[in-house]
């Protein structure tokens, strides 16, 4: 998934999200909690209330209402939010996914150009960032690096989110680094596969018409139980709320995995794959 920011894309001034995580912190020490008190309060996870009172993440408007209602913030918080701006590293057209993807307790995703953003090591992504046209510069590199790891970071931050890839042989066996690297990527997908709450299928060459062939495609449910769908091309992204799209898109997805190889099988091939680097 390209999350990068394209060429003349604004970047954030991370100050703002900086005084909004401090806005937080002080009125959730006001009222006496701990963040390990505090998450459960506003449905999301420790790390997550760490990262937005560190700045390092955009919260989500779901949050900002929750959060303001459960530390009665006499509507500072509402107001802090509405300073916000958007965080470098991400194209603007991928933010609302970007809000979204943390808050899912299901997630699926189908891609059929490379391994998925969530699924890539730090070395793969860098050769992604490196090779991308208009060229980056140093600094843009190692700001969308570091907001593709922390966008990952929801494999380890959500373990009872159920997580489902599904990812075209071809997209695996596309050396877009050396084989080091590939080595790296392939072994990190199969400890990926190791966790109870991730499945991860091939779509392998050999099937011929699937229900994928419409392009990328990823799938949420959040706790409200509300589905959203994202899809994206050549610079750029259409995030779909309207349930009946989604409902087509769900279907097309639950079509792909009867079509795709069973996840022992991807396994194989996988190592299959890996041996042959």
């Amino acid at each position: 998934m390209t999350d990068e920011v394209p060429k003349g894309s604004e970047p954030e001034t991370s100050e703002s999200l900086r005084a909004f995580g401090e806005v937080v912190k002080v009125f959730r020490k006001r009222a006496g909690l701990t963040q390990e008190q505090f998450a459960p309060l506003v449905g999301y996870s420790v790390p997550m209330i760490a990262s937005i009172e560190q700045g390092r993440r955009l919260p989500s408007k779901e949050f900002v209402d929750r959060a303001e209602e459960v530390l009665e913030a006499f509507g500072v918080i509402k107001a802090a939010a509405k300073h916000l701006t958007r965080r470098a590293g991400l194209a603007k057209w991928f933010e609302g996914w970007a809000e979204l993807e943390p808050l899912a307790v299901t997630l699926y995703t189908y891609e059929n150009r490379l391994v998925p953003g969530l699924l890539q090591t730090p070395a793969y992504a860098r050769t992604l960032f490196e090779e991308q046209i208009p060229a980056m510069s140093d600094d843009k590199i190692e700001s969308n690096l570091v907001r593709r790891v922390e966008r990952a970071s929801i494999l380890r931050e959500r373990p009872e989110t159920i997580f489902s890839f599904i990812i075209e042989e071809h997209a695996l066996r596309r050396q877009v680094a050396g084989p080091e690297i590939m080595r790296e990527q392939i072994d990190h997908i199969l400890d990926v596969c190791e966790r109870r709450n991730i499945d991860i299928q091939v779509m392998p060459q050999s099937r011929g018409y699937h229900a994928g062939l419409g392009g990328p495609l990823c799938l949420l449910e959040t706790e409200e139980n509300a589905w959203y769908a994202y899809s994206e091309g050549q610079g750029t992204g259409q995030l779909i709320t309207d349930p009946k799209v989604v409902s087509i898109l769900q279907q097309r997805y639950a079509r792909m995995r009867t079509q795709a190889l069973s996840v022992e099988a991807s396994v194989s091939l996988l190592r299959e794959i890996r041996g042959a680097l």
